[in-house]
């Protein structure tokens, strides 16, 4: 029955589901589907820290290929994309080894970001990763961020 109502209206089934753990009654425990939705929302917080840190880099990336753009616009983005990183990685601090990894990943969403919204295209851009951990997260980098 409790996996139907997972079929059929999700969000009485987490109502549900949460009353039977402050209960304690696991015996009538969607197992299955609730470590399903468990491990689902680790996953989400990787994806939202791989989203920002695209963000993040291809922000970066416009700032230091084109310089005579830079603008509030991205500087403001700069600062929120790197708050928020820095909140994720507050709130899930197991993350943090997973940074090289995102950044990989983060780095491909970001030059997709700036051949789309620049003139510059993928051959003007550095194939792999040129920014580490300490640089993106750094409210100092990259140069000029700070100057108004």
């Amino acid at each position: 029955m409790l996996s139907d109502l997972y079929e059929t209206d999700f969000y009485a089934w987490t109502i549900e589901q949460s009353k039977l753990l402050k209960e304690g009654d696991f015996k009538h425990l969607d197992i299955v589907n609730l470590a399903e939705e468990i491990e689902s929302l680790g996953k989400q917080q990787r994806q939202e820290l791989r989203n920002r840190l695209g963000v993040l880099i291809g922000h970066i990336l416009k700032w230091n290929y084109q310089p005579e753009k830079r603008g509030k616009s991205w500087r403001v983005t700069i600062r929120e994309q790197r708050r928020e990183i820095q909140d994720i990685l507050e709130d899930n601090p197991s993350l943090k080894p997973y940074l090289p990894e995102a950044i990989a990943k983060a780095h491909k969403a970001g030059l997709d970001l700036v051949a789309l919204e620049t003139s510059l295209d993928y051959q003007d851009l550095p194939e792999e990763p040129i920014y580490t951990i300490e640089q993106l997260l750094s409210p100092d980098f990259p140069s000029g961020l700070n100057e108004v």
